[in-house]
C-alpha cells in the first residue's frame, strides 16, 4: 500500500518497540481525536500517543486506503489489550504541507 509520507511515518511508529511517538508527521498545531477526547499540539499528541501504547500495547496494521474529499482515509486492523481485539478502526488524516494537520480515530 503506497502511504503519503506522514501516514507511512505515523503506522512505522505505531510498529516499532519503545513507543516513540511520531511526533515530526504531526503539524506543530495539529489536532488528534479520538476516544471522545481532542488533543491539540505535539506536546499533547505526544502525551496522548505513550498513554494509548501504555493502556492498550496495540499496534495497527493499515488494509485499505482511500480519499475522501481533503482527508486520506485508512482502514486499519487494531490488535492490542483491548475488548474485542482484533478491531477495524478508521484513521481520517488531513494533510496540509507534508504533515498530518488533523486525525480523527473511529470505528
Amino acid at each position: 500500500m503506497d502511504l503519503p509520507a506522514p501516514i507511512q511515518a505515523y503506522f512505522d511508529a505505531d510498529k516499532a518497540t519503545g513507543h516513540v511517538a511520531p511526533t515530526g508527521a504531526f503539524a506543530p498545531e495539529a489536532v488528534v481525536m479520538d476516544e471522545g477526547r481532542t488533543h491539540v499540539g505535539r506536546d499533547a499528541i505526544e502525551a496522548w500517543w505513550r498513554a494509548a501504547k501504555a493502556q492498550y500495547s496495540h499496534t495497527a496494521e493499515p488494509c485499505e486506503l482511500r480519499k475522501e474529499q481533503e482527508l486520506t482515509v485508512v482502514r486499519a486492523r487494531v490488535t492490542g489489550q483491548f475488548p474485542g481485539s482484533p478491531a477495524l478502526l478508521t484513521f481520517a488524516f488531513l494533510l496540509a504541507d507534508g504533515q498530518i494537520a488533523a486525525l480523527k480515530i473511529g470505528a
